[in-house]
């Protein structure tokens, strides 16, 4: 059975939150994770380069020297490729949509296996901020420097969905609770926080630990496969 360690906002651990070993058995294997990270990337991608081609430049059509005489090559148009503000040759288009389909499973899977590494590995950790009223930058920067992560990439995760206004109409976003929080760490370099629905397997890979907030430690238990 493995253990995440618990942390108040001091640095100071306070108990630890227990795993079950049925919960650490991982489904995934490495072509499915690569096969997964590479979608994720090229779907980050907007397809949006756009360069001229001599065909769709604005130039008079005018030779730019006579042909003959003058001992120089033939040319035939001032909106050719060599010349300066002319069109470009094989250079990006607009593509059509290029977005990769995920398999549900396999994503969840993989998101999964990623955190199960970082349980194993002693990188993901329980965080309780309850005592946090107001936002105060130095005591988040006090406690990566207690527990010596400082200069490392961290991610801070929070229970609950981001919701956005809908209609005109103001709508309570769970975030609202860990607004002093957030407050705090955003100007802490290499660090980042995500609600965990929203929490990808690029992120779990990108961030060297994570930080769960208590009360998103039920959430957690569901990925891994608690009923």
């Amino acid at each position: 059975m493995a253990a995440l360690k618990k942390y108040n906002l001091a640095g100071t651990e306070i108990g630890q939150v227990a795993i079950e070993d049925e919960w650490l058995q991982s489904g995934a294997n490495s072509q499915m994770i690569k096969d997964y990270i590479v979608a994720l990337r090229e779907n980050a991608r907007q397809w949006s380069a756009f360069t001229k081609t001599r065909a769709e430049v604005r130039h008079s059509g005018q030779k730019p020297h006579p042909q003959k005489g003058t001992g120089r090559a033939r040319q035939g148009y001032l909106g050719a490729a060599q010349y300066k503000g002319g069109g470009r040759v094989h250079t990006p288009r607009p593509k059509f949509d290029q977005h990769v389909r995920i398999n549900r499973k396999e994503k969840r899977a993989v998101i999964r296996h990623l955190i199960i590494e970082k349980i194993l590995d002693n990188r993901l950790h329980v965080l309780q901020c309850n005592e946090m009223q107001a936002p105060k930058t130095k005591a988040v920067a006090d406690f990566l420097k207690t527990r010596s992560l400082e200069g490392k990439t961290i991610l801070f995760v929070g229970d609950g969905l981001l919701v956005a206004a809908k209609e005109g109409k103001e709508m309570e976003s769970p975030v609202q609770k860990f607004d002093a929080f957030l407050k705090s760490m955003r100007n802490i370099p290499r660090s980042d926080f995500l609600m965990i629905p929203n929490v990808s397997g690029y992120d779990v890979l990108a961030h060297q630990h994570l930080f769960v907030m208590e009360s998103a430690v039920d959430q957690l238990k569901a990925i891994l496969g608690s009923k």
